[in-house]
């Protein structure tokens, strides 16, 4: 994690030039010094606080997890408790809002997603973004499912998020909010109790 007194006027410019460099020439041939030029910064600020591009790859995706967080809250907070079926929609949706299948953004995340398996600091970062995605599901889940097939649906609609995801993120033309939000869509019309999708919770 970066250190303590980092100028808050520097970290988004900071954050944004990993991210426009990682988009132009991937996170292999990213260096210090092209981030810190883009930024405006010198290479010894980003050494000093983030400890090298890989401390700034991790500063960036605690930034756009907290983007994806935020979002999936504010959904949430804008849909009925009772409709169970919708605010699992709102989860789902708030994976492929615009903000995260930016271009560049996705090209963060695949960045993000590959060294985390090599990365213990990216690993832990992204094993609580896979347990938050799970407890927001299974919180609501739970409500209407006996607890272990609330979890097993928990799982395959977390599998389908990434799945469904990754394929976009490889596609030339781009991650399809509104092809993925249906297809998860329809797994969730397989699996759901039917009372939940006229808003209304049933009971396990």
């Amino acid at each position: 994690m970066p250190k303590v007194g980092m100028p808050e006027i520097r970290r988004p410019q900071l954050i944004n030039s990993t991210i426009a460099i990682i988009d132009e020439v991937g996170l292999q041939a990213a260096t210090v010094a092209m981030i810190s030029k883009r930024a405006g910064v010198s290479t010894g600020i980003i050494s000093h606080y983030f400890g090298g591009k890989y401390g700034l790859l991790d500063a960036t995706m605690r930034v756009i997890l907290k983007q994806l967080s935020d979002g999936i809250r504010e959904r949430l907070d804008n849909t009925d408790h009772e409709d169970i079926h919708g605010r699992i929609k709102a989860i789902v949706g708030g994976n492929f809002d615009s903000q995260q299948i930016d271009q560049k953004v996705v090209k963060t995340w695949l960045a993000f997603w590959a060294h985390s398996m090599h990365d213990p600091l990216l690993r832990r970062l992204q094993r609580v973004n896979e347990k938050r995605l799970l407890s927001h599901l299974k919180y609501e889940l739970k409500r209407i499912l006996p607890l272990g097939k609330a979890e097993r649906v928990a799982a395959g609609i977390a599998a389908l998020i990434d799945g469904v995801w990754l394929r976009g993120a490889l596609s030339p033309d781009g991650i399809d909010s509104e092809q993925a939000n249906n297809i998860i869509n329809d797994y969730l019309d397989a699996y759901l109790p039917a009372q939940t999708k006229r808003g209304k919770a049933g009971k396990s």
